[in-house]
C-alpha cells in the first residue's frame, strides 16, 4: 500500500499509537509494526523503545518493550483501529484477556482533536494518562501534542505522572 500524500493533511489528521511486545523477539515484533504503520502514516516520528513490567498482572510476565509513533493520516478513527488490529493479528496476537502477554500490542491514543466514545473505540485511550510506558515515548517524540480532554501536552501530562511512579529503563 502506498504512503498518503502529506499534502492537505492538517492538525485534525495528527495520530498517537502506542507500541508494546512482551512475547518473543519484541524488538523485531516493535519494527515490523512501525514498517505497517508507515504504510498508512506520514510524517512518521517513532521514539526509543523502553523497557516496563507489566501493570496489574497477577501471574509472573516478561517485561514489555514499549514505545510510541505519532504520524498523520486521513483516515478516520475507526479505520486506524482496524488496521491496528489487523497488523496486531499479523503480529501473531492472540487476544486471551484483557492483561495477557502478548507478542503485540497497539493502542490508538490521540486522533487528532477528537473525542470518541463508540462501542470498541474509545479515543482519547481511556487510560493512557496513567501510563508513563506511554506518556515517556509520546513526549519524547511529541511534547506539545494536547490531550483534547485535559488540554495538557504530553510534556505536562509525563511530568505530573513522573512525581507519582517509577522512571523507565532502557532495555
Amino acid at each position: 500500500m502506498a504512503s498518503l500524500p502529506s499534502v492537505g493533511l492538517n492538525r485534525a489528521g495528527l495520530v498517537a499509537i502506542a507500541l508494546g511486545s512482551n512475547l518473543g523477539d519484541r524488538r523485531a515484533h516493535l519494527g515490523s509494526a512501525v514498517e505497517r504503520l508507515a504504510a498508512f502514516l506520514v510524517d512518521l516520528r517513532v521514539s526509543d523503545i523502553i523497557e516496563t513490567d507489566p501493570l496489574g498482572v497477577t501471574e509472573p510476565q516478561p517485561p514489555y518493550l514499549n514505545a510510541a509513533v505519532v504520524g498523520r493520516t486521513t483516515l478516520p478513527a475507526r479505520s486506524v483501529l482496524d488496521r491496528l488490529l489487523a497488523i496486531e493479528a499479523e503480529g501473531g496476537r492472540v487476544r486471551l484477556g484483557w492483561r495477557s502477554p502478548r507478542t503485540l500490542d497497539l493502542d490508538l491514543i490521540l486522533h487528532g482533536q477528537s473525542v470518541i466514545d463508540e462501542d470498541g473505540l474509545q479515543v482519547p485511550h481511556p487510560r493512557f494518562r496513567e501510563r508513563a510506558f506511554v506518556l515517556e515515548p509520546l513526549a519524547q517524540i511529541a511534547p506539545e501534542m494536547r490531550d483534547p480532554v485535559s488540554g495538557a501536552t504530553m510534556g505536562e501530562l509525563l511530568a505530573a505522572l513522573r512525581s507519582r511512579q517509577e522512571p523507565s529503563r532502557q532495555p
